[in-house]
């Protein structure tokens, strides 16, 4: 099969297999698809989308977001976890209305300036917004990739530009088709070739797929562990921002003193709070959500 061929097939496979999801629908526009894309950085697509879907009912365009605070973004963030990408999301709508009219650029090169706004985001926002041949490399892209292609049970920690250039030679060169095929590649890989268990008889590549045909060996490096939530800072830093989330301005120290019993480590969240930008302290030992310091709202 040759390397076009792997883009025809996935592509074919997606026309049948593809979720509907809100912001694949022409209707959501280049904001929907950069709202979407930061949301689902380690993020389940089954707590994205209601997020999503509240997220664009409120602020439907950059102008909108922008208009409002910091802290109501957060706030709005709830419950998905790293919430420094709702300050990410707040800072990119900022920008697109200052610099750019309030409309999502669509050159890749704008795209990366924007804030926080990486290689992944804005290759993803010009193929699927745009309709662009981008090279669009996730892990679950490089781990088919690497298993279709290469033979190996699973690609590197990161993407490299070798990633890149190995998925943007699979693209075929017309536009509208490379941006469809860089979508079938994503859901493949989140779909069917799974990192613990693939499900191969079910996979369009199960004929070629390298891996495959060499009996699937296992990884040859060490195996990455799930992150355990319970306990740890990240547990923390969630149960003090759900505080803040509830007020509409400061709050006392005294009153986030009682979602933790360990002070050094209900300090030391907190203390990565305001290093993040999320929280910010006020007079009379308070805290209050970033851009809400004085406890209204715009």
């Amino acid at each position: 099969m040759g390397s076009t061929d792997l883009a025809s097939t996935a592509t074919a496979w997606f026309d049948e297999n593809a979720r509907d999801l809100p912001w694949r629908h022409p209707s959501a526009g280049a904001w929907g698809v950069l709202v979407s894309e930061i949301m689902l950085q380690q993020t389940p697509v089954a707590r994205v989308e209601p997020a999503w879907r509240s997220w664009m009912a409120r602020w439907p365009d950059p102008a909108s977001l922008a208009a409002d605070t910091a802290a109501e973004a957060i706030r709005a963030w709830g419950r998905l976890g790293y919430p420094r990408r709702a300050l990410r999301l707040h800072a990119c709508a900022q920008a697109i209305v200052e610099q750019h009219g309030g409309v999502v650029p669509a050159r890749l090169e704008e795209l990366l300036a924007l804030p926080g706004i990486g290689t992944y985001t804005a290759r993803a926002v010009a193929a699927f917004a745009y309709g662009q041949r981008q090279p669009v490399v996730d892990t679950n892209v490089r781990r088919l990739i690497a298993r279709a292609v290469a033979g190996r049970a699973d690609a590197g920690p990161a993407t490299t530009v070798a990633d890149l250039d190995a998925v943007e030679a699979l693209l075929p060169a017309s536009d509208r088709l490379a941006a469809r095929a860089s979508a079938a590649f994503m859901e493949l890989g989140a779909l069917i070739c799974t990192a613990r268990s693939p499900r191969c008889h079910e996979c369009p590549f199960w004929s070629v797929c390298a891996w495959r045909l060499t009996g699937s060996p296992a990884p040859t490096g060490p195996t990455r562990r799930p992150q355990r939530y319970a306990g740890t800072d990240r547990q923390v830093r969630g149960l003090l921002l759900a505080v803040l989330r509830e007020e509409s301005g400061p709050v006392p120290a005294a009153r986030l003193d009682l979602v933790w019993p360990e002070q050094a480590q209900r300090a030391r969240a907190l203390a990565g709070l305001v290093e993040d930008g999320l929280v910010v302290p006020v007079s009379g030992h308070r805290f209050a959500l970033a851009g809400e310091e004085a406890g209204q709202h715009p």
